[in-house]
């Protein structure tokens, strides 16, 4: 329970560069110790707040965003989870030249990045991070050389920002859809549901080609398998985490809580 750095954070340290954690850029002290860096460009990644004005106009070069959506679909603070939770087949990274829109400036690069099957938000997002991180030093490089291409007016779609309340799962959704559900909050903050007026996350799960033994929202044991039914048919709930406890694979939760089932799901 004792707070930790992130890991940028901690590298910065080792490496021994500065580090500065404002509570906001709007304030005069904040935008007085970003001009004394005297930076060619500022690179944002992830920071979930808009630039001020007198920050973007800060740099000779502008401020460079790495975007991880092909925009303008998704634009907003969460591209990676509604990229999964919409069924996306293809994200990726867009590299752009920041204005005061949100996410709306011109593209200097874009790659894509197929969504796999099994992949949760923070696989995706780990790609994509790598990915993102290899583009960037060659835009640095060429930056002011690069002619910015304007997104286009059509496509365009927001991302906003998820809360725990939005990851509980709502059983009479199609069986895909409860499945995107469970990996788009899978790091953050968890797909849970209520069994026995007690939360459980659900981490992993996955389509069943039989019927469904119960209206949405059914647990049972079906053989060695914890199954869930939902709108459409089952799911195969592969790995839980009953409140207060471990994550744990469906196996030990069925020998752990067996005697609840069969239950309903809420």
């Amino acid at each position: 329970m004792n707070m930790q750095p992130s890991e940028v954070k901690a590298l910065a340290v080792e490496l021994e560069l500065p580090v500065l954690q404002p509570p906001t850029l709007r304030s005069e002290e904040a935008q007085t110790a970003l001009g004394e860096l005297k930076a060619d460009a500022f690179v944002v990644v992830a920071y979930g707040l808009i630039l001020p004005k007198a920050v973007l106009d800060m740099p000779p070069l502008g401020c460079v965003n790495v975007h991880f959506s092909l925009l303008p679909r998704w634009r907003g603070a969460a591209p990676v989870q509604w990229a999964i939770l919409e069924g996306d087949p293809v994200s990726g990274v867009a590299i752009m030249q920041m204005d005061p829109g949100l996410d709306t400036g011109p593209v200097l690069q874009m790659v894509e990045e197929p969504i796999l099957p099994d992949d949760t938000s923070g696989t995706l997002a780990g790609r994509l991070a790598e990915l993102g991180a290899g583009l960037l030093p060659d835009i640095l490089d060429r930056l002011d050389r690069l002619t910015p291409v304007p997104q286009p007016e059509d496509g365009v779609t927001y991302a906003s920002k998820l809360t725990p309340e939005d990851a509980r799962l709502d059983w009479s959704l199609s069986a895909e859809e409860v499945r995107n559900r469970v990996r788009a909050f899978n790091p953050r903050p968890g797909a849970w549901t209520r069994l026995d007026g007690r939360r459980l996350k659900i981490w992993r799960a996955d389509l069943l080609d039989e019927p469904s033994s119960g209206p949405p929202g059914t647990l049972a044991a079906v053989g060695d398998r914890l199954v869930a039914a939902s709108g459409t048919g089952p799911l195969w709930l592969r790995e839980v985490q009953p409140e207060g406890k471990a994550r744990m694979p469906a196996g030990d939760f069925l020998r752990g809580y067996g005697s609840l089932l069969p239950a309903t799901l809420s």
